[in-house]
């Protein structure tokens, strides 16, 4: 039996709304596809819709959780990687809208990765592939 097919979301919870539209369309290219009300926008242009959904920084993310929001910098395991064809002008155009370089661009055998944050703590790397990309890894030599 197959599995059951399934979509992809991205939720990036902000603290306002409207500062996190104009850094997502500023540093991605992503653009507002729907207001789904006063707090809730969905953003296209990738592969998979992006919502931001606005939250007050202190408020729980779960009933059963102490652990609340914030948005200053903050390390989690999940995070985005943005695929682009030119590190150097993403890398621009990112930073320019209010994103943080948080160290400097790193050469691997796949491509270029660079490490930043968006202006409301969330981590996010740029990626740019060369030659097949992570296929480097599981071939080096192209065979």
């Amino acid at each position: 039996m197959d599995a059951p097919a399934i979509s992809l979301r991205i939720c990036i919870d902000v603290p306002d709304l409207d500062a996190g539209i104009a850094f997502y369309e500023a540093a991605t290219g992503l653009r507002v596809a729907r207001r789904l009300g006063p707090h809730w926008a969905e953003l296209l242009g990738a592969a998979c819709p992006v919502d931001l959904v606005q939250a007050e920084p202190g408020s729980p993310w779960s009933p059963g959780s102490s652990a609340v929001r914030g948005f200053s910098r903050h390390w989690t395991p999940v995070h985005l990687d943005l695929v682009v064809d030119d590190l150097d002008a993403a890398l621009a155009r990112a930073t320019a809208a209010g994103a943080v370089l948080e160290r400097e661009v790193v050469a691997r055998r796949w491509g270029r990765m660079a490490n930043l944050a968006d202006p409301f703590g969330h981590g996010l790397c740029l990626l740019q592939f060369v030659g097949r990309g992570y296929d480097e890894l599981l071939h080096p030599t192209g065979g």
